[in-house]
């Protein structure tokens, strides 16, 4: 597992029994002075443990954190936090706890108590669109003078640092030291996105978010989730709050059929957005080509003029939940309009290889079917030729909906090169025939190839004039995970080379 280091403010010492407290614990310890003991910091990495910290031992799936308690506690822990019976031969404090992520999500809070109670956070959760609408909501405030952090699956951003992103939405205690840094740099504004996983496991237990945006819903994470009503389940959560207060402002996309069900407080300031004009945000008189958006925005009775180089009409509800989310956080709607003619593409998001070529070519990070349309229908409504689609299936993941995948593609594409995305453990060609068989109930021309630089080749040198060659799946990632582990590999970097192969971009080399 990455590890992610971070500045590190000085914190006050608090003691165990304060902290205890502060996770609602209460629990017999073997020595009653163990509770004022001084508990300095809190990590669940043992390399990272200092004297007078507290070791968070997580049965993970795969490894046990309880093999490295004895190393932690060398290195001056004060004890060790876990649900599991200590390991044998262990001497030291063990504090067993029901939920070891929640007990160590509310002590960090009490610990970064400043920086929980100062910081405003939004959250965005959803299956597709949550790291564009936390990039475009971030760019919004930044562009107001903002002093802000940036948490998501491309990287973790604080007051123009940037830290690698281990996991879509890290551990609480990563996310308050993350919050302290941004405190400890003048800013307070901090926007992220909420993965279910993070809502199920407790990375985010006890957070209190200013904030809750809600972008649409549709099957993934069926491998970790049990059923569909599960996975809606966990993202209500965000809405609930975890041993918090609900989120004071709700931001929802209401042309979204699960949005309705959603558990609103009665106390917060909802929202609703989408195209329909029964939503207070909406938007009308979409236009999409390939130079970008253009459409009308209304809000509490007033229409504003909106254009952005971002491309396709998904991208227009994007547009109004981070202008939605900007609202929450008092940006002015004048102002927020100006910006968005400058606000880019996110990375790996419908992201443009132009080396002059003749046809658009655009990396996206589309992995599942209702992802994988909203891309296609992007690169129909840009193109003024075909479409050809090159996607891949993840392994160890859920397989029930690769051959959605396939159908997908099949069905909204002229052209589709089926190949390998991050096979993993999975025999690649597996997978590849489970996608088949969703793409075989279409007639639209195929190849397969399973190495994926082969497959890129194939779709840039099938493409004409005019067509758009859609390159799904991995968007900002630069690696692959195979079965013998991760090797280096960017859709981006790789579309770029064979461009040059091919004799374009010469202009750009001089």
């Amino acid at each position: 597992m990455a590890v992610m280091v971070m500045a590190e403010q000085t914190l006050e010492p608090v003691q165990l029994g304060q902290l205890l407290e502060a996770a609602q614990l209460a629990i017999d310890l073997p020595a009653e002075e163990s509770l004022r003991l001084w508990v300095r910091g809190l990590d669940y990495d043992s390399r990272r443990i200092e004297p007078g910290w507290l070791f968070f031992a997580f049965a993970g799936s795969r490894a046990d954190g309880r093999r490295f308690a004895a190393a932690a506690m060398e290195k001056g822990a004060v004890g060790v936090v876990s649900q599991e019976q200590p390991p044998p031969g262990f001497s030291g404090l063990w504090i067993r706890v029901p939920h070891a992520r929640q007990a160590m999500a509310l002590m960090a809070r009490c610990l970064y108590a400043a920086a929980a109670e100062q910081t405003r956070v939004a959250g965005v959760t959803g299956t597709n669109a949550k790291t564009t609408v936390c990039t475009l909501t971030d760019r919004l405030l930044r562009a107001a003078g903002r002093r802000t952090a940036l948490v998501g699956t491309i990287e973790y951003q604080v007051a123009g640092r940037t830290y690698p992103a281990p996991n879509t939405t890290p551990e609480a205690l990563d996310l308050y030291r993350l919050f302290d840094e941004l405190r400890a740099a003048g800013g307070r504004d901090a926007t992220m996105e909420v993965s279910s996983h993070a809502l199920s496991l407790g990375r985010v237990h006890g957070v209190k978010f200013h904030t809750a945006v809600f972008t649409n819903l549709s099957r993934d994470h069926l491998d970790f989730h049990p059923d569909m009503e599960s996975y809606f389940a966990a993202k209500c959560e965000l809405f609930r709050g975890q041993q918090a207060s609900p989120p004071e402002h709700a931001v929802v996309n209401r042309d979204d059929a699960w949005a309705h069900r959603i558990p609103l407080s009665s106390s917060a300031k909802v929202v609703w957005y989408g195209l329909s004009p029964q939503a207070e945000l909406h938007a009308g008189g979409i236009e999409a080509d390939m130079h970008g958006l253009r459409f009308t925005l209304h809000w509490q009775g007033r229409a504003y003029s909106v254009q952005s180089p971002l491309a396709g009409r998904i991208n227009v509800y994007n547009l109004l939940a981070a202008f939605g989310a900007g609202l929450a956080f008092g940006l002015e709607p004048e102002a927020m309009v100006e910006t968005m003619r400058r606000l880019g593409p996110v990375a790996g998001r419908f992201e443009r290889v132009d080396l002059g070529q003749p046809f658009l070519a655009v990396v996206d990070y589309a992995h599942t079917d209702d992802a994988l349309r909203n891309a296609i229908s992007v690169a129909r409504q840009v193109s003024t030729g075909r479409v050809i689609t090159l996607f891949g299936c993840g392994g160890d993941r859920d397989r029930e909906k690769r051959p959605l995948m396939g159908q997908a593609a099949g069905e909204l594409s002229d052209f589709v090169v089926l190949t390998s995305d991050n096979p993993r453990s999975e025999d690649p060609l597996v997978i590849i025939n489970d996608a088949l068989v969703g793409l075989r109930r279409t007639d639209v021309s195929h190849r397969i190839e399973p190495d994926r630089r082969r497959a890129i080749r194939l779709a840039l040198e099938e493409a004409r004039p005019g067509d758009v060659v859609l390159i799904a799946g991995k968007g900002h990632e630069p690696y692959q995970e195979l079965a013998s582990g991760k090797i280096h590999f960017d859709d981006r970097e790789t579309t770029r080379e064979i461009l040059k192969e091919f004799g374009y971009g010469r202009e750009e080399a001089r």
